[in-house]
């Protein structure tokens, strides 16, 4: 049995325990019942419970959500139509987040997967800076994916498009 405080209360029996938090309008908590004997707790479990959820709450501030996000190319795209796909992915990178660059085949374009191949490779080439490859290109059905992910250590731009710590020193 352990008091408010952590302090050993020493072995008692159930129904004392309960006396002893009764009186002291605390709740008995058990905290390990595999150990023999069970080891109890004293304690005010609503203020625990508060804690808890608010430790939570806290951890949960600190953690980017990271998004998987899809960028679809055709294998017939041209040149300018390219390098707005690449902007946007690069964008989506360093913004944190997973990006799963898919080319799409029409028909008999199929036959011609090389060419989904050769944009794919180009694409991890050229962002090679700020994403990590996760993977070779998978062929499914009639599209060709691959996978990015940004490079740990990487600046995380926020919404307003400063890097992370830049806006913390500006309040």
């Amino acid at each position: 049995m352990l008091g408010e405080n952590a302090e050993q209360l020493g072995v008692m029996t159930v129904a004392a325990a309960k006396e002893l938090a009764r009186r002291n309008s605390l709740d008995l908590v058990e905290v390990a019942p595999t150990s023999i004997p069970p080891v109890c707790r004293l304690m005010d479990y609503g203020k625990y419970r508060y804690e808890q959820t608010k430790k939570e709450r806290e951890a949960k501030k600190g953690q980017k959500m990271s998004l998987l996000k899809e960028v679809r190319l055709r294998p017939k795209i041209g040149e300018h139509d390219y390098e707005a796909k690449v902007r946007s992915i690069q964008k989506q990178l360093e913004a944190g987040d997973k990006v799963k660059v898919t080319i799409m085949f029409r028909g008999r374009e199929i036959t011609h997967s090389d060419l989904g191949i050769k944009i794919l490779r180009r694409i991890a080439e050229e962002l090679a800076d700020v994403s990590i490859v996760e993977g070779q290109p998978t062929l499914l059905g009639s599209r060709i994916h691959l996978m990015l992910v940004p490079k740990p250590g990487a600046k995380v731009k926020t919404k307003e498009g400063q890097p992370e710590n830049a806006q913390a020193k500006n309040p």
